[in-house]
């Protein structure tokens, strides 16, 4: 049964990794790439779309973090889950507090009502987002150690 817990957790981590990772590193250079406003329109979507969806996500990996490293306390590699488990903390925490106000303003925006400093705050929306994306790439690391 742990081993199963294990490998559920891992992948849900992994996908949620996969998906961050390509928001920060194609889907947002794709859309930066288009033309007029086609680009903040896109950024509007995804940040209601994945504003929906992410949340769940991260929590209900954070609550399988926490099962596996209750389950396997006594077993090899219980420290680099709870390790994993701080990281995904962190990461909650950093998506509340830094990330998670501009999505809430961003999602809103249209060409007509959109601040002036738009860009900017996308901008800094992406640099908060790359470091959320480093912090769960090393809890997805330290999980997939701790099944070895």
């Amino acid at each position: 049964m742990l081993n199963a817990l294990e490998v559920v957790t891992t992948v849900a981590v992994g996908l949620m990794v996969g998906v961050e990772f390509s928001v920060a590193f194609v889907i947002n250079r794709i859309l930066d790439a288009l033309p007029d406003d086609s680009g903040q329109l896109g950024r509007a979507h995804g940040g209601r779309m994945l504003g929906a969806v992410m949340p769940v996500w991260y929590i209900g990996s954070l609550v399988l973090v926490g099962i596996w490293a209750i389950a396997g306390w006594h077993h090899d590699g219980a420290g680099l889950v709870v390790t994993a488990g701080a990281l995904l903390i962190l990461s909650v925490i950093m998506s509340i507090l830094l990330l998670v106000p501009i999505n809430n303003q961003g999602k809103t925006w249209t060409p007509e009502n959109r601040p002036a400093d738009w860009k900017e705050q996308m901008n800094r929306w992406d640099r908060y987002h790359y470091v959320r994306v480093a912090v769960i790439i090393a809890a997805f690391t330290l999980l997939v150690t701790a099944l070895t």
